[in-house]
């Protein structure tokens, strides 16, 4: 004898059916856009996901990861000087007459 109660008709399909691996699913999360185009290029890849099993989110994250992580480097790294003018213009104060 046992303490267990008896399992209703339906629970027993609602045990078999949880055993089963989920489908992927959107999660429907809104992606609001920075207004940096390779920021945002790297947010979309995240959509990627969303289609693929639990196992397949590593790759995905980790490659947004890392576009991301340029993305902040780059922004860190000192602006290009600009190149000089072949032919410079008058200079100011240089009046020379």
């Amino acid at each position: 004898m046992t303490d267990e109660a008896p399992e209703a008709p339906g629970e027993t399909a609602a045990h078999e059916a949880a055993a089963e691996p989920a489908v992927p699913a959107a999660l429907g999360i809104v992606r609001t856009p920075t207004g940096h185009a390779a920021v945002d290029a790297h947010l979309e890849r995240l959509a990627d996901a969303d289609h693929l099993a639990a196992d397949g989110h590593v790759e995905v994250y980790e490659d947004v990861h890392r576009g991301l992580r340029e993305a902040l480097t780059a922004l860190d790294a000192p602006p290009a000087s600009p190149a000089p003018s072949a032919s410079p213009g008058p200079r100011p104060y240089e009046n020379r007459s």
